[in-house]
Order: C-alpha cells, then structure tokens, then sequence
C-alpha cells in the first residue's frame, strides 16, 4: 500500500464531507458491524471447541492466504463507508463486490488473529510465554477486560466509534503491506478481468433508439436486447461478454467494474473515496 498515512487522510477526508445526518447514519452503522463481531469473537472464545477449530484453521493457512482474507475484511469496511458517502439509492445501485464475501469460519479466523495481533502489539512476551493450550484464556481475559472498561465508562462516543473504524482499516492496511500482496491479490498493471457475479448481474434492455456497439462496429437496432453498463453505455451481448472475459473496463469511457483481485477493489474504493471527498490523492494503496 502506497501509505498508511494517505488512507488514513482520505478516510478523514472522506467522513468530513458527510452531513450530520449521514455521519450518524455511518457511526450506527459501524457501531452495530462492531457489535457482531465483537458478539461473534467472544463466541469463538467462550467454546473451547470452535477456539481450537478456529485456531487450527487459522494455522492450516498459508501466509499468504491470511493476508487475502485480512484484505477481504478491509475491502468490506471501506465498502460501507463508500455506501454510506454515496447515499440509500446510490448504494443500491452499486456493483457487487464479490472479492469482500467470506465464509463464516474465515471471518472467525480474521478476528482471531486480529485479536492476536493486537495481543502481540500490545505485550509480545505475554504471548511467547503463554503455550498456545492456553491461548483461549488469555485472549478471553484479555476481551472481557476490554468489555468491563467499556461498560463502565457507559460505552464509546460516536467521535470513538469512527476513530476506532480509521484504525482498523489503517491496521487491515499495514497487515496487507506487510504480508505482502501477490498471487490472488493481483498484479499491478496487467489486465483483469470482470468479476462473473458483477457480469451476471448486468442489466439486458432493449434498444429505444439506433446505435452502434463500439466494440464490433455494427448496428444495435431499435428494440434489439443488449447489455447496459452501469455507466449507461449498452453492447450486444456477445461482444460485451467476450470483452470482459479479459478486462473489467467498460470500452467506451473506462468505467470499472468489481473484478475478484482484492487487491485492485480496494484501490477502487480507495479512489472512489478520494474522488468523492474532493480529489484527496488515491494513489495506489497495495505495492
């Protein structure tokens, strides 16, 4: 990722455009995403057995892997706050994300070890020292403390509940860079192509006025079903299908659709973000 410094500017950028009504929207929003998590995470270590399943899931996953799914939870929390700067009908009409979705066992596995990176951060050596039999109690003392000092100062402000979103995206984003972005994570600079959920979700419509299909050239004749973008721009079927079997622009003004490299979406969003909250510089935020 370019820096964790540009994303966090872009997300502060990006809450400041919000009006009071929608920043509260936001806050509820992630307060409740918080909420579940936080529910789901105590259940994983409230039952020794789904703990030591989780743990062993956790482990059976390459480096790389654990890196995917963390990206995966970033590209889901940035995608809530793009929906929420977008408005209730934009958000709608916004295209899948495929690349965001995640198995319940691996979104266990992604909280678990957030959590243990947390842990580690926090005191290393506690950690070291604990054999991993003990993990569970430690991670659970360790939570529930957490969970008494929240309830006894009556719970966090909506000022706490965003500052806490900006660091867990900027965490996400440091894990990502760290553990490095290839593979399934994508190449910069290549061609993708378009997500199949994303394809087959477009629209068929038919034609109310004559045109041309820029892509073979010929006619789209009055009445004839064709494909529509999201950008508005419509092909025949076939050439749109065989265009984005390897890429995920559309051919006429290089509008993008969702594709399955994480890597690429959350670069997307990240400058869909920058855009909407006035042109703070996106960059490229996986290297």
């Amino acid at each position: 990722m370019a820096n964790q410094t540009s994303g966090e500017a872009i997300l502060m950028a990006a809450l400041s455009t919000l009006p009071p009504a929608q920043l509260s929207d936001l806050t509820n929003s992630i307060s409740t995403l918080f909420r579940r998590r936080h529910c789901r995470l105590s259940s994983v270590l409230s039952s020794p057995t789904l703990f030591s399943l989780t743990l062993h899931h956790l482990h059976s996953l390459s480096l790389h892997h654990k890196s995917l799914l963390i990206a995966r939870h970033l590209l889901y929390n940035l995608i809530l706050l793009k929906n929420s700067m977008q408005g209730a009908s934009a958000a709608a009409a916004t295209p899948l994300y495929p690349s965001a979705s995640m198995k319940l066992r691996d979104l266990d596995a992604v909280l678990l070890l957030l959590l243990l990176c947390e842990i580690h951060q926090h005191d290393s050596r506690e950690l070291l020292e604990t054999p991993p039999s003990q993990w569970r109690i430690l991670l659970h003392n360790h939570v529930s403390a957490n969970i008494l000092n929240l309830s006894r100062f009556g719970g966090f402000s909506a000022c706490e509940v965003l500052n806490e979103y900006i660091e867990m995206v900027a965490k996400c984003s440091s894990f990502v860079n760290v553990m490095a972005c290839g593979g399934e994570l994508g190449k910069a600079g290549t061609g993708v192509a378009a997500a199949a959920a994303a394809v087959v979700a477009l629209p068929s419509v038919a034609v109310s006025a004559g045109g041309e299909c820029v892509i073979c050239k010929e006619e789209t004749k009055e009445g004839r079903e064709v494909c529509e973008l999201p950008c508005g721009h419509y092909f025949h079927w076939m050439c749109i299908l065989r265009w984005l079997r390897k890429r995920n622009t559309c051919p006429c003004c290089r509008y993008r659709l969702p594709t399955d490299d994480v890597r690429r979406e959350i670069d997307r969003v990240f400058e869909d973000l920058a855009r909407i909250a006035g042109g703070v510089d996106g960059g490229c935020f996986c290297t």
